[in-house]
């Protein structure tokens, strides 16, 4: 039954945060993108640029940004990979990495380019 309302609650912050960025200009592309690599939340596209955006949901903002681990990340950049070879521009489209951090209030804090630090 946790595992239930663990998958329902992540699908909520995952409609909170495509909302959100949908409300900031950006046009939802793909949700739970799945590759042979593995799966990307949300795949966001304002003009030519591409944002793959990982949603973690936990109790604190703290603790979902502790649950991303690099193996997770390293699949996320070959699904990124993936998606990217179906575009005009292949893997040349301008693109970041983001992850939006949901904490049990449902409140956002997107952290741009995360993958980059």
């Amino acid at each position: 039954m946790m595992q239930r309302t663990n998958y329902h609650a992540g699908l909520a912050a995952e409609q909170s945060v495509a909302l959100q960025y949908e409300n900031a200009g950006y046009e939802i592309a793909a949700r739970r993108y799945r590759s042979a690599a593995g799966e990307i939340d949300l795949i966001a596209r304002r003009d030519q640029n591409l944002i793959f955006i990982e949603v973690k949901k936990s109790s604190t903002h703290q603790r979902a940004a502790e649950s991303l681990s690099h193996r997770q990340m390293k699949r996320i950049y070959a699904s990124a990979a993936q998606y990217l070879g179906s575009q005009p521009a292949g893997q040349q489209t301008p693109s970041r990495f983001d992850v939006a951090l949901v904490d049990r209030s449902g409140q956002i804090e997107v952290l741009e380019n995360a993958f980059a630090a």
